[in-house]
């Protein structure tokens, strides 16, 4: 599974940063590691560089094998609350696609 990282111009995306959070999401998302090939994180400051409640994004897009993408989105005051956020929804849709998969 291999994890894409893709930031705004005021979005922080360095090498430190991409490393972590690419082994929290690859952690979180071990158990649907066989079904995933992809997974592209595309992290937003909606304000630039100005503070604000919920105006940092993260999209997570989950490409699977033999199947369409799907796309998940979080907003949060931190970058780490977006993504953990986006973490957790995309776990939801993974349960529940994979587990029609395995019924039939």
């Amino acid at each position: 599974m291999k994890i894409q990282f893709n930031t705004d111009k005021s979005t922080k995306g360095d090498e430190r940063n991409q490393d972590f959070f690419s082994s929290q999401i690859a952690a979180e998302l071990y158990r649907y590691q066989y079904h995933i090939t992809r997974i592209e994180v595309h992290l937003t400051d909606e304000n630039g560089g100005k503070e604000g409640i919920n105006d940092k994004l993260c999209l997570l897009e989950a490409r699977l094998e033999g199947r369409k993408p799907i796309a998940v989105s979080n907003k949060a005051d931190t970058i780490e609350k977006a993504i953990s956020g986006s973490i957790d929804k995309l776990k939801n849709s993974l349960e529940t696609i994979i587990g029609r998969l395995q019924k039939y």
